[in-house]
């Protein structure tokens, strides 16, 4: 019998239910909140999908497993949830935890669909076992460097940390933005402090500043000290990652959180699904559904439209993925082989840079869009 999931997307039913394992952040240092977004979702469409009869005639029933952004724990998961049989696994918010599900994923013949993580080298070699939704990093960040170009930024500070996801990031950033006439210049928040990092700006005279670390710190701390620092009044500081989609960021920093550009994958307007899906996702979440949330209602939109065509054989489900066509939240969902993604991936995921205006900061603005 399968063990309890740590949050259930639907309640016990029967043996002839088809089983899911879920993989999401839902302590620290994982992103919580992030987390707490991508279950609501993957819970609503299961909710859905059994509120319509299920798929092939048997309900979906979500088995969750917290991840802590924790690369070790999630391999752990994996192991434990194929092992209690479930026919596929979808979630996770962060990159480098995702891109060790995925390695176990693929050894062990077990289909992923990864709902957030954008990491390009999500595994070492091409396979047919995994998928994603979001967007590859290269193609969300380097419409981010045209944001920076077109806004007049040409010498740009990152404030970086250490890790695969940053490194891949500052590297996109500077692949891009050199040709062009940009310079980049990365700063070691391990080495550095807040204030440092504001006299580097000066020093290097700066335009932006794009935050390349891990929230609430070192960011928040960061947003501070250029906020106040009078000699940086109309620097731009900027968010790839998208630290600041989420109410956490906005009840720890207040004003100084608005006027922070960064990427987020949803379309200017939503499918009438994706309408439908946002009214429930508020009433589920109490507050406003990030893009976060609307990822994981896809992943089960997909995964239940693979069912309904292939069952629930595992190989049979991954052989499935060119092949699958399905209206989302936020546009039609196909995958394809993408050059330098080793995934099958959504190739025309919406991709956005907003901010949140400082006039009303729940409000987005829509700054440049693909």
């Amino acid at each position: 019998m399968l063990t309890p999931p740590l949050s259930s997307g639907a309640e016990r039913t029967d043996e002839s239910a088809i089983h899911i394992g879920v993989l999401v952040p839902l302590t620290r240092p994982g992103w919580v909140e992030a987390g707490r977004h991508l279950l609501a979702g993957v819970e609503l469409a299961v909710r859905d999908v059994n509120d319509a009869g299920g798929t092939v005639g048997r309900p979906l029933e979500l088995v969750v497993r917290d991840t802590a952004a924790d690369p070790q724990r999630a391999t752990a998961a994996v192991d434990e949830l194929a092992g209690l049989g479930v026919a596929a696994l979808v979630g996770e918010y962060h990159s480098v935890v995702a891109r060790a599900a995925a390695a176990r994923a693929n050894a062990l013949g077990l289909p992923f669909l990864c709902a957030s993580a954008v990491l390009d080298a999500l595994t070492e070699q091409p396979t047919e076992w995994v998928a994603r939704l979001a967007p590859p990093q290269s193609r969300g960040w380097q419409l981010y460097a045209d944001f920076l170009l077109g806004a007049g930024h040409r010498r740009i500070l990152l404030a970086a940390q250490a890790s695969v996801y940053w490194a891949a990031g500052a590297r996109i950033l500077r692949d891009y933005l050199a040709p062009r006439g940009g310079t980049v210049i990365e700063l070691d928040m391990g080495a550095l402090d807040p204030t440092a990092a504001c006299d580097q700006l000066v020093e290097h005279r700066a335009t932006a500043l794009l935050l390349l670390v891990g929230f609430p710190e070192p960011a928040v701390s960061i947003v501070k000290s250029v906020r106040h620092d009078p000699r940086l009044t109309g620097i731009l500081i900027g968010a790839p990652a998208g630290q600041p989609e989420f109410a956490e960021w906005t009840a720890l920093l207040g004003d100084d959180g608005t006027a922070i550009p960064f990427l987020r994958y949803l379309p200017e307007r939503l499918s009438p699904l994706g309408v439908r899906v946002e009214t429930a996702l508020c009433e589920r979440l109490a507050q406003a559904p990030s893009f976060v949330a609307f990822e994981g209602y896809d992943t089960i939109a997909v995964l239940a439209e693979v069912l309904r065509l292939h069952g629930a054989d595992r190989a049979r489900m991954a052989e499935a993925w060119p092949r699958v066509a399905v209206e989302g939240t936020r546009g039609q969902i196909q995958f394809t082989r993408t050059p330098g993604i080793s995934v099958w991936q959504w190739a025309w995921a919406p991709i956005q840079v907003v901010d949140r205006d400082p006039a009303q900061p729940d409000r987005f603005r829509i700054l440049h869009a693909n």
